[in-house]
């Protein structure tokens, strides 16, 4: 099952809208066979396994991180498959929480006389995919705020230098979470102040670079922004309000740029409408890699998922100097965002923290 958990991050960033699944079939104590989904369309994990062992699948167990499919999608069922294939056992480390196979594939298996053990190694499980398991019971995505800060939260000095407050090992991972998300989603002042690229630079990796999102309410980024040129070849959108002005949306149309017009939240561009959007054309993961005003009002609303914050073992102090967060704040304690599963890892003088918000609830409007 360790095999098939390995295997199956393999695909991770390339298989939205479906899941990470790595298979591995062994017979009389050997791998005979292993596979995992490498992308939308193509063939999945265990019919890749199957292939690989052939005759020898017949009597051997298959060990999968995820229930097979029972429906026809863009692939056929996996469950067919398995079952003419001769296997005599299937381990699962959990049941598929989409609603079209959610114990079907697991009862279909069963009937057909396969005896089926559930639960090995379901926690890493459920972690791997977590994306497509908020994605396809919530039909939201999955969404990252990331910073990279100094030891006393700040994104930049009081003069705007943020360049770089992290190390270089910060920086690739960061470049590797990028690789591994649908959408990165920055506001206007981002764009304004360091014009970033949010492209995927790893070295000897062939970068799916994620689609940009950009949050403008007034439309002040100037066209000749680096995330416009074909220096970024991801596609891009803008999300703004009614007032924006229409030559400007006009002119960033003509280039090619997606507008959307969306409703208005404390004058300011609904966040969680754009979720909504953007999960309905099968964006599963984002990650804000905005300022501070940005990242304050996506924890206000409930749409964060999971915080990752670089931090840098430098202060930088001054009351001018921007913080990790912006707007109001919490005022009560009791109210205040609190991480739980918390990880920490050491990347060359910094160190990634991660974790996840308690209780997350996702605002409609």
């Amino acid at each position: 099952m360790n095999r098939a958990l390995t295997l199956a991050a393999r695909g991770k960033g390339q298989t939205t809208p479906n899941p990470l699944v790595g298979a591995v079939i062994a017979n009389r104590g050997k791998i005979v066979g292993e596979g995992y989904h490498a992308q939308a369309g193509r063939p999945h994990a265990e019919i890749i396994a199957l292939q690989q062992a052939k005759q020898l699948a017949a009597g051997a167990t298959l060990y999968i991180n995820l229930e097979p499919c029972c429906h026809y999608g863009r692939t056929p069922p996996c469950t067919k498959a398995i079952i003419e294939s001769g296997i005599k056992r299937v381990v699962l480390a959990m049941l598929d929480p989409n609603p079209l196979v959610s114990g079907k594939g697991k009862e279909e298996l069963i009937r057909a006389g396969i005896p089926v053990e559930t639960g090995l190694m379901a926690q890493q499980a459920y972690q791997l995919n977590e994306v497509f398991i908020k994605y396809i019971t919530t039909q939201r995505p999955f969404v990252i705020l990331k910073a990279a800060i100094s030891l006393d939260g700040k994104l930049a000095t009081a003069s705007g230098q943020s360049r770089w407050i992290t190390g270089i090992q910060s920086r690739q991972m960061s470049h590797q979470l990028r690789q591994e998300v649908d959408a990165i989603l920055i506001g206007k002042g981002t764009v304004l102040a360091d014009d970033p690229l949010l492209t995927v630079r790893l070295p000897e990796v062939k970068a799916k670079n994620p689609i940009k999102v950009v949050v403008d309410s007034t439309l002040e980024i100037p066209l000749e922004a680096k995330i416009f040129s074909a220096q970024s070849p991801a596609s891009t959108i803008v999300a703004t309000l009614r007032h924006a002005p229409r030559e400007k949306i006009k002119q960033l149309e003509e280039r090619g740029i997606r507008v959307l017009i969306l409703p208005e939240k404390d004058q300011r561009v609904d966040l969680a409408e754009l979720m909504q959007i953007l999960a309905q054309e099968e964006v599963a993961s984002i990650m804000i890699e905005g300022g501070a005003e940005i990242n304050a009002t996506a924890l206000q609303l409930g749409i964060v998922d999971k915080v990752i914050f670089f931090i840098a073992p430098i202060i930088i102090g001054g009351k001018s100097a921007p913080g990790v967060l912006g707007g109001t704040g919490f005022p009560d304690l009791k109210k205040a965002v609190r991480l739980e599963k918390i990880q920490i890892k050491k990347l060359g003088r910094d160190y990634m923290l991660q974790g996840y918000i308690r209780q997350t609830t996702v605002s409609s409007k």
